[in-house]
């Protein structure tokens, strides 16, 4: 259960380009923003966060950045595997909105990623691979600790992807982790073997949201 005193609730990424109808649509992402509200008004956590793809134009992971470039091709960049996405959450735009119905009066700070338009960013914590070879931190790991969190229970969009690097750096930077499994929804299904075996060798506790009291 949440230690109410050093806890935190970590919102990845509920726009409206992950939902339906949206330019990178995750199936069933909108299902997700009614139980999420609900946690994050419950009082059971320190405190919440939230994060926001927010990219500007011709950002380094749009398939339409590079020639010949097609969605959901990978490349490699930096020395590392790069997706490239569809064009999605570009500054601004409605689709890089948070989702309107999420009660955001309850988030103590909002976490925007990829940024810098020559690096993506999944996690929260820290921005992919730069072309120095480092991961340069969010700022988030630092904030959390001045609030004296300990644990965090992570959940959002998407499962496979920002959602998974987000615990994976939670663990990472020594926050308890856990993850909320029924209160994410992935990019491709067929990862969610992939997905657990990686955050249980993390050390990552994985939970459905009824299991928080």
């Amino acid at each position: 259960m949440p230690d109410r005193g050093h806890s935190a609730l970590l919102v990845v990424d509920l726009q409206i380009d992950f939902m339906p109808g949206g330019a990178l649509a995750v199936a069933a992402g909108d299902t997700l923003v009614r139980p999420i509200g609900a946690l994050l008004e419950s009082g059971k956590f320190s405190c919440a966060v939230a994060t926001q793809d927010w990219h500007p134009p011709g950002h380094i992971s749009f398939a339409s950045s590079h020639a010949r470039g097609a969605p959901f091709e990978t490349i490699e960049l930096y020395g590392h595997e790069q997706t490239l996405w569809p064009d999605h959450c570009v500054v601004g735009s409605p689709g890089a909105a948070l989702h309107p119905s999420l009660p955001l009066d309850a988030v103590a700070a909002i976490i925007r990623k990829g940024t810098d338009p020559s690096v993506d960013s999944y996690s929260a914590f820290r921005n992919n691979w730069n072309p120095e070879g480092a991961r340069p931190p969010t700022g988030l790991a630092g904030f959390l600790r001045e609030l004296g969190i300990a644990e965090v229970y992570v959940c959002g969009l998407a499962r496979d992807v920002c959602v998974r690097w987000t615990a994976e750096d939670a663990a990472d930077f020594g926050f308890r982790t856990l993850f909320l499994w029924d209160l994410t929804r992935p990019v491709d299904p067929s990862s969610d073997s992939a997905t657990r075996a990686a955050l249980e060798a993390r050390g990552i506790e994985i939970l459905d949201a009824a299991a928080i009291e």
